[in-house]
């Protein structure tokens, strides 16, 4: 039952190596009315951007073949239009606000999370983009 009406239509991009994880967001940011695309890493995920444009990614730091801090950073490097697409950090990392800060991330959410927590900041994050 999409209780986010606002955010019909509007793309998330989930970019973490849990495939629990990614099944779980995706299945619920779907039944919320966005459309979602998953990534398994940071190399991934920059593949994807080519060629679905997302109005925001849910990232993970801690990830294999391509962490988090090196997608965000070949993210902001680029020249694509695409280098402005706001990131809700998803993580179990320490320090989780700092991070966020260096990568100028919308937002973050800490695992473990619950879904009554993270669904309201991608929508709040994905209506502002």
């Amino acid at each position: 039952m999409a209780i986010y009406g606002a955010v019909a239509g509007k793309r998330v991009l989930v970019v973490d190596d849990d495939p629990d994880i990614r099944e779980l967001l995706f299945t619920a940011l779907e039944d919320e009315g966005f459309e979602v695309v998953p990534a398994g890493n940071g190399q991934e995920a920059l593949a994807i951007i080519k060629t679905f444009r997302p109005d925001v990614i849910v990232l993970d730091l801690m990830m294999p073949v391509m962490d988090g801090w090196q997608f965000a950073h070949e993210l902001r490097a680029r020249d694509e239009g695409d280098e402005d697409i706001p990131l809700v950090l998803l993580s179990a990392a320490r320090d989780l606000k700092t991070h966020a800060k260096a990568l100028a991330a919308a937002d973050i959410i800490e695992k473990p999370f619950d879904l009554s927590e993270l669904l309201p900041k991608i929508a709040r994050v994905a209506s502002a983009a």
